[in-house]
C-alpha cells in the first residue's frame, strides 16, 4: 500500500506544508520542474483571483474569498519546522448574520462592527470590512504551477499582492521526512518557512518584516 493510501475506516494523516516567498527562486525552481514526476494536465497552470482579509490582532486565522465563497483555515501546529493547517470555516454568499458573529469575526480577532441585517451580500460585507479599523482587503491573483516531488505536492506561483509581485514555493505532504528530502534537494534547507497571511503582512506593511529574498 502507498503512503497516500488510506484503509477504510482509518483516519487520514494530517498534511504539513513549506511554503515561503521572496523574488527570486530561480535555481530551486528549475531543479522542481526537472525532478517532479508528471502531472494531470489541468494542473500545469491555474490562475485565479481572490480577496484575502488581513487582521491586525489575529496570525493564525487564514481568511480568503474566491468565487463568492469565503474559506478560513486555522493553524494547528509546527513540525520540525513545518506548518498543519485545518479548515474552520467555509461559507458561501449572501452570508447570515449569525454566522458573521459565531464565526468569521471571532476569527479575525476583533471587536464586531454593528450587524443590523439578517443576511450580508458579498459587496455589504467587503463594505463592513474596509470600514473596520482593524480588518484589510487585499487583492490577490494567483498564476500557479503544479508538481509532484518525492511524493509531495508541489507548487511555483506568481503571485500579486495589490498588485506587487512575488513568487512561492511549497511542498505539501501527509509525509514530513518527504517534504524535508524535497527540500534538501531543490536548495530550500534553511529558507525560512512563511505562509500566506504572514507573506501579504509582510507586503501591506503590517509586519515589519522582510520575504525570504
Amino acid at each position: 500500500m502507498s503512503k497516500s493510501d488510506v484503509n477504510i475506516g482509518e483516519q487520514s494523516k494530517p498534511r504539513f506544508e513549506f511554503r515561503t516567498f521572496g523574488q527570486d527562486f530561480s535555481t530551486a525552481i528549475k531543479r522542481m520542474a526537472r525532478l517532479s514526476i508528471p502531472v494531470a494536465e489541468k494542473l500545469w497552470q491555474r490562475h485565479s483571483d481572490e480577496i484575502y482579509i488581513m487582521s491586525r490582532t489575529n496570525n493564525i486565522n487564514n481568511t480568503k474569498i474566491r468565487d463568492a465563497k469565503m474559506d478560513i483555515k486555522s493553524y494547528v501546529q509546527t513540525v520540525d519546522g513545518l506548518e498543519q493547517w485545518n479548515p474552520l470555516m467555509k461559507a458561501e454568499f449572501p452570508i447570515s448574520r449569525d454566522i458573521l458573529l459565531q464565526s468569521v469575526f471571532p476569527a479575525f480577532q476583533v471587536p464586531v462592527p454593528e450587524l443590523s441585517q439578517p443576511m450580508y451580500a458579498y459587496e455589504e460585507f467587503i463594505h463592513l470590512i474596509n470600514q473596520h479599523v482593524d480588518l484589510q482587503t487585499v487583492k490577490v491573483h494567483k498564476q500557479r504551477l503544479a508538481y509532484r516531488v518525492n511524493n509531495t505536492l508541489c507548487e511555483v506561483a506568481y503571485v500579486l499582492f495589490n498588485g506587487a509581485q512575488v513568487v512561492t514555493l511549497s511542498s505539501e505532504s501527509t509525509e514530513i521526512e518527504d517534504i524535508k528530502k524535497t527540500l534538501a534537494e531543490l536548495g530550500l534547507d534553511g529558507v525560512e518557512n512563511i505562509n500566506y497571511l504572514q507573506a501579504i503582512k509582510r507586503v501591506i506593511g503590517m509586519i515589519d518584516k522582510p520575504l525570504a529574498n
